[in-house]
């Protein structure tokens, strides 16, 4: 798929955390290009910004999902929530690239001090909710922690049809979640990139069969689209689910793996193509309500630097394989 050049540098004119991923993955600039952009990361920037907020303790707004006083006070009535503690702040400066060398010795800092909100669990342990552990098993690999008793977590709570929900572990569901089903897989994909542990293929390969079998956007029970949701396509998504962040989960599980996409996929495709605007881009569709500590893409309705990376990089993925002979 060709970027008009005006698109491209409308991309790369942005902080280096999304730079670095316009030129590897759409510009196709040689390693060194890109990864000296990626270098800046930690200095400049949004990755910078976030660096300088860690406390003392090694957290983030002093608090582990939550910042510290939430409970109880007036934001905890205001729409969402916020995103500015520990976890979501790990979660953005891994997924801008920096270097787990950046965070010296916050591992350490946080298995003395973080406690999660939930039963006052040890950072590196987990909870109970898919989504947080999810997370935390990618942050804990990259930053060095031995996180194999939480990976074995995600053998264990896996549910019968072959996915994960988060209300699951309070008896609320017995059926999978598209999102934290999602979520669950980029955790592990993460994790087994991280560490080369592939004993957690086949667990994921369940994960990825429910998403799958619902061509990624059906309810298995009619048919019909499971949620508007699943249409809405927004950066950051944080722990949301839409057919592009699943569609952009399978380019990065085939690029792992070497495969090609699965068939399945073309609805969703169909989809992510419609919503490309005439001049290249893709639209925001709202932004998630809570307190950030600077907003990373623009705001509802606008062309979204973003989601153009993201929807360029899926149809590039898709319309290659496409293209290639027969084997």
């Amino acid at each position: 798929m060709v970027v008009e050049q005006r698109v491209l540098e409308w991309m790369l004119d942005t902080d280096p955390a999304l730079r670095w991923q316009v030129e590897r993955d759409i510009a196709h600039a040689p390693p060194e290009v890109w990864q000296a952009t990626r270098a800046r990361v930690p200095q400049e920037g949004w990755g910078a910004l976030l660096l300088s907020r860690q406390d003392d303790e090694g957290q983030w707004a002093g608090g582990a999902y939550f910042p510290a006083g939430f409970f109880g006070s007036e934001e905890q009535s205001q729409p969402g929530q916020p995103w500015v503690a520990t976890t979501w702040t790990l979660k953005d400066l891994r997924e801008f690239g920096v270097p787990a060398a950046a965070l010296g010795d916050t591992a350490a800092r946080l298995e003395r001090n973080s406690r999660w909100e939930y039963e006052d669990l040890p950072y590196w342990n987990g909870e109970v909710d898919v989504c947080i552990n999810s997370f935390t098993l990618a942050t804990g690999a990259w930053l060095g922690v031995d996180m194999t008793d939480l990976a074995t977590w995600f053998r264990e709570h896996r549910l019968d049809d072959g996915g994960w929900n988060c209300e699951a572990e309070e008896g609320d569901s017995v059926r999978s979640s598209f999102h934290s089903t999602l979520n669950a897989l980029r955790g592990l994909l993460a994790y087994q990139r991280l560490t080369g542990d592939e004993s957690l293929t086949e667990v994921r390969r369940t994960g990825e069969e429910y998403l799958l079998s619902r061509r990624l956007m059906y309810r298995a029970s009619t048919g019909e689209l499971v949620d508007p949701f699943v249409t809405h396509f927004i950066y950051p998504n944080r722990h949301v689910y839409s057919a592009l962040a699943a569609l952009d989960y399978f380019r990065d599980a085939a690029a792992y793996e070497g495969t090609a996409p699965d068939p399945r996929l073309a609805e969703a495709i169909d989809l992510v193509r419609e919503q490309r605007q005439p001049d290249g881009t893709w639209i925001q569709s709202r932004r998630l309500a809570g307190r950030v500590w600077f907003h990373m893409d623009v705001p509802e309705g606008e062309p979204s630097p973003w989601l153009t990376l993201i929807g360029t990089r899926v149809l590039e993925w898709w319309d290659a394989s496409q293209e290639a002979p027969a084997a």
